[in-house]
């Protein structure tokens, strides 16, 4: 449906953010600009939903399906936060919605998901202070953490990613998963302890093959 144009980008006022001009547009019924909005954008929501569902295929589903949604609630869009901002959590959304439906889900973390919601932990939690990846190359870090990421179930994944790569608030967060904040802090908790632990034996494993 939304495949690349050969719409000229808007002229922009200088200080003036494209994003907005050209959503303001697209809430026009400009399909043009919101073509531009894809191509500016396009990038970024695969890499998010790859993030999730860890399949290049799927995630490509995926962005088609965010963007479709996109372009259906474009109207909604109230300009609170940036457009990027809005762009994750509809892609998010979409991602999650799918893993639901398809009983892709994964519910290999009972205790900690009966301690979300009892609200035991949650402002109370303390943060993660150990860093197993303290002195690793970024090409290093970065393949162990993808290896890492494919063992989280889907909601730890995503309030990693848009703590960490999205940097929403804790009250973005929970607005996106439709859960209290005291869950989403608890959910980030036991994100970061699960990825330790994961990383822990991977860790030990590069060090003993180093040292042979």
């Amino acid at each position: 449906m939304f495949e690349a144009s050969e719409h000229t980008n808007p002229e922009f006022q200088a200080g003036e953010d494209p994003d907005d001009v050209l959503v303001s547009k697209a809430q026009s019924g400009d399909k043009d600009a919101f073509e531009t909005l894809v191509q500016r954008h396009s990038s970024r929501v695969y890499a998010r939903a790859y993030s999730i569902v860890r399949d290049e295929d799927l995630a490509l589903d995926m962005s088609q399906t965010a963007w479709i949604k996109a372009w259906q609630r474009i109207g909604q869009f109230g300009g609170q936060s940036r457009f990027s901002t809005w762009m994750t959590r509809v892609t998010i959304n979409v991602c999650l919605d799918f893993l639901r439906k398809s009983k892709r889900w994964r519910f290999d973390q009972s205790i900690e998901a009966m301690l979300e919601t009892e609200k035991g932990p949650d402002l109370r939690l303390p943060v993660v202070e150990y860093d197993p990846l303290e002195g690793l190359e970024r090409q290093e870090l970065s393949q162990l953490v993808d290896q890492a990421m494919q063992a989280l179930s889907a909601d730890h994944r995503s309030v990693l990613v848009m703590h960490t790569y999205e940097q929403l608030t804790y009250a973005e967060m929970a607005e996106s998963m439709n859960c209290s904040i005291g869950t989403i802090m608890s959910r980030l908790f036991y994100a970061r302890k699960h990825l330790a632990s994961i990383l822990e034996p991977m860790l030990q494993k590069r060090n003993h093959t180093h040292e042979s």
